[in-house]
């Protein structure tokens, strides 16, 4: 027979796995009467555990939450998921790094030495990225806002601009209804669309000051292709549906396929032979992929789509002029148009 303590702890394990026990099947997995499940219980709820009778022809038990947070009972897998989570979390930029090692200093600290031998042989540097941090407020807020499906009324700093307006300037906030919140790329984004524009928005967390998560009440959406992060990444590529790049080529370049491969990215590197391979690539537009292209230092052979040969030819147009100094931003035409256009209709500068 196991002891009254040991006993205890398996019981609050067990009321942790799931949202309501039967108390006889409780009973039965403790191996004791259910009047000693109920004695059991009552030692936990003097330990501040809300445990919450059930009515009913299968009465038993369910596991409330509390005014505080009592101890925890974890596996040994979720024990060394908690910490590696933490370790994680102490670099990401939301707002509760000292928060989270203090949490994982206190979790190793009582981990049975042989978890704390198993989360030590995870070694693991978890890159700390040079990003603007958020506000922990910030995130809760925009999160209830998702939850309560609540418009968000918040001011918005694009790059190099301040919160703070000009002396008696006042600015109507922005507004967008919030279906997602994302964390790529060491920075957090709200997914939202814009009931102004009609169109869906993403917007830096760290560039956003709440006034508001309670605003007007909204129905739910589905974001173009219905997963946040797919669609998150199409914009990061200049496309609006797919997380696809909006222009993509075929094109042979004379090189071996190992020269190519290290700088591929996602593009598909076929070889042709020892000097030269197929590279299927894409890019935001025209001229990067075709500057994407050059940086191979090779010859190169498009096989498609005729967009990119003009692409090519315009780049080629601006290099010689650049090469002779005689590049059209510097022609007297291009003087003349600017000298027009910097003046208005009475003749005063814009």
């Amino acid at each position: 027979m196991p002891t009254a303590s040991s006993r205890m702890l398996t019981l609050l394990s067990l009321l942790q796995t799931r949202r309501d026990w039967p108390g006889a099947r409780l009973a039965d997995r403790l191996g004791v009467s259910p009047r000693t499940v109920r004695r059991d219980v009552d030692r936990l709820r003097e330990l501040g555990y809300r445990v919450e009778a059930t009515m009913g022809p299968d009465g038993g038990y369910r596991l409330e939450a509390g005014s505080e947070l009592p101890p925890l009972l974890f596996d040994d897998e979720q024990a060394v998921a908690v910490t590696v989570a933490l370790r994680a979390a102490a670099l990401s930029s939301a707002g509760i790094e000292e928060a989270a090692l203090r949490a994982l200093a206190t979790v190793r600290q009582v981990m049975p030495a042989r978890l704390r031998h198993r989360y030590d042989a995870i070694d693991f540097t978890a890159a700390a990225e040079d990003r603007e941090p958020v506000d922990a407020a910030v995130l809760e807020g925009i999160s209830a806002g998702i939850h309560a499906r609540e418009e968000l009324r918040f001011d918005y700093a694009r790059v190099g601009e301040e919160f703070e307006a000009a002396a008696g300037e006042v600015t109507a906030p922005r507004r967008t209804q919030p279906h997602h919140l994302v964390a790529t790329r060491g920075r957090w984004y709200v997914v939202g669309w814009d009931t102004e524009r009609e169109d869906w928005r993403v917007y830096r967390v760290d560039r956003m000051r709440l006034r508001s998560h309670r605003g007007a009440r909204f129905a739910p959406r589905t974001v173009p292709g219905g997963d946040p992060h797919r669609f998150l990444r199409a914009r990061f590529r200049g496309a609006t549906d797919a997380d696809a790049w909006p222009c993509r080529a075929t094109v042979v370049v004379h090189a071996a396929a190992a020269r190519v491969l290290p700088f591929a990215g996602d593009g598909v590197v076929t070889p042709i032979d020892a000097d030269s391979c197929l590279f299927e690539t894409g890019a935001w537009s025209w001229p990067a992929l075709a500057a994407l292209l050059a940086r191979f230092d090779a010859e190169i052979d498009v096989v498609e789509p005729p967009e990119l040969s003009a692409t090519f030819a315009d780049l080629a147009a601006r290099a010689s002029r650049a090469a002779a100094g005689t590049s059209a931003i510097n022609s007297p035409l291009a003087r003349n148009r600017r000298e027009a256009d910097s003046v208005d209709a009475t003749g005063a500068p814009r």
